[in-house]
């Protein structure tokens, strides 16, 4: 059975209004729109100003949004081709071409686009729908969400009005616009089939930590037509309004098959108010590791934990000196809220904190051992978090070397194996030092370098203390039969 794979496409931001089809539309995006501004960001309305359509009339919303998304034609030079998910490339010889959309998200030239489309690119061109060509400037990017922020020396061009993606609903109509295979401007229309969706592309750590070198995913998925040469493309309601930024498909052919995910436009915004200001992303860092979504539920298991009876996001692990720790946050939390808004997944989770700044007040509504409890994280940056971010880093680099993923013993297992600690192996990756040697997930492990190991926090400690040294693993396999096996991550 083939695996199912994530393709990235190029699409851009772009907010635009058409003139004379809706001045009243676009009197808003100049009036109400810096009413809301985010101190000085990109222009936003207000879910009081928000029009809902009645008759779905796609011709008018396509109108208005098409002017202000664009074609990106990059240019790169042999040792600078992006990779395989850059799909829509093309060209011979020592230089390459590449292609994907953007949008224009104010008059004054900014253009939001993927960071896929446009990373590692010597040249970008933006082409207007109006055939008007201009050179680009990157004005910064940002992997971990997968966004890039350019600019373009004009004046009074057409922009796509930022909406509010915290509105949109499952079921409602939705428009994708974009420049599928270098195609001209195409609109397609399908609805909002999920909200909050995690599929892997841009981090495929099976454990996450919350800060700042780690990638945001809480996608808007829909059944809109997207395909290669739409990523960082609109996605538009009824009215107009950006909601998403047009970023991946889902597809065993690399082309459009019923799935298609955009980044929220309420995150998007805080990112690009970030690059435009400062050129980088100032991440507020809360300082805790969760299951991502693609292993929460085994996770869980491992735990003896029922995954349906975890309502929010269950704390792995909480960093020292973090924000989480002067909050109180313990590992087995279990957080619910953030700022009064209920949590479903770790990507809600993720996103959440993702627009905040650092020095930014949250409000944490957690559960622990059953009891309703609530906190103030005041969230740090990653300056004063820089230790932990350099430990984190060490960390991520031993465990990919490990190629596995690891939870506490559930009491059953303790007791099968007659054991007071230990954990056990969850996944196994292909590649890594675990899959060279044959060690199947369900193995347990009882110590590494002799110190007891019973949380993956002790991994952590005992990795760390030996990662320039040899490790020995002493273990029980899923048989039963007792293991000890060594192996040295290098200096």
């Amino acid at each position: 059975m083939k695996e199912l794979t994530m393709h990235l496409f190029r699409v851009c931001l772009c907010v635009t209004v058409a003139t004379g089809l809706l001045v009243s539309c676009r009197n808003k995006v100049t009036g109400d729109a810096q009413s809301k501004n985010n101190n000085g960001g990109f222009p936003q309305r207000t879910s009081a100003n928000r029009k809902t359509s009645g008759n779905n009339d796609f011709v008018i919303a396509a109108k208005a949004v098409t002017p202000g998304v664009v074609h990106i034609k990059t240019t790169y030079g042999n040792s600078q081709i992006p990779g395989s998910f850059f799909e829509n490339n093309y060209g011979r010889g020592g230089t390459r071409m590449g292609s994907g959309s953007g949008v224009v998200i104010n008059a004054d030239g900014y253009i939001a686009t993927n960071n896929h489309v446009v990373q590692n690119a010597s040249g970008v061109e933006v082409v207007f729908p109006d055939r008007r060509s201009f050179a680009a400037k990157m004005v910064g990017r940002d992997p971990d969400t997968d966004l890039a922020l350019l600019k373009v020396e004009a004046k009074n061009l057409p922009f796509v009005a930022l909406g509010n993606s915290d509105d949109a609903l499952v079921g409602e109509w939705v428009l994708a616009v974009g420049y599928p295979y270098s195609m001209n401007t195409t609109v397609t229309a399908g609805i909002i089939s999920a909200k909050g969706r995690s599929i892997g592309i841009i981090n495929t750590f099976s454990v996450r930590n919350q800060q700042g070198s780690s990638a945001v995913e809480s996608f808007i998925q829909t059944d809109a037509a997207i395909n290669p040469g739409n990523s960082g493309g609109a996605l538009v309601n009824m009215n107009g309004e950006l909601i998403g930024i047009n970023t991946a498909i889902a597809s065993l052919t690399g082309s459009y098959a019923g799935y298609a995910f955009a980044i929220p436009v309420n995150l998007a915004k805080k990112i690009l108010d970030d690059l435009k200001e400062f050129g980088t992303v100032k991440r507020g860092l809360l300082g805790v590791s969760f299951p991502s979504p693609l292993a929460e539920d085994q996770y869980l298991k491992q735990q003896g934990i029922t995954p349906g009876s975890v309502k929010g996001v269950f704390i792995t692990g909480v960093q020292k000196g973090s924000a989480a720790e002067a909050a109180g946050l313990q590992e087995g939390d279990i957080i619910q809220r953030i700022d009064s808004v209920e949590l479903y997944s770790s990507a809600e989770f993720s996103e959440r904190i993702a627009r905040h700044q650092p020095g930014d007040k949250i409000n944490i509504d957690y559960l622990r051992n059953g009891k309703s409890q609530s906190t103030t994280a005041t969230l740090k940056n990653e300056e004063i978090q820089s230790q932990v971010t350099t430990d984190a880093q060490s960390l991520r680099k031993i465990y990919d070397r490990l190629g596995a993923t690891f939870a506490p013993l559930n009491e059953a297992l303790k007791q099968r194996y007659n054991l007071e600690a230990g954990v056990v192996i969850t996944e196994i990756q292909r590649g890594g030092f675990f899959d060279q040697l044959g060690i199947p997930p369900g193995t347990v492990i009882a110590y590494i370098n002799g110190r007891s190991v019973s949380s993956p926090r002790d991994i952590d400690e005992a990795l760390m203390a030996a990662q320039n040294s040899r490790i020995q693993i002493l273990g029980i396999a899923p048989d039963g039969s007792r293991i000890a096996f060594n192996f040295s991550l290098g200096a």
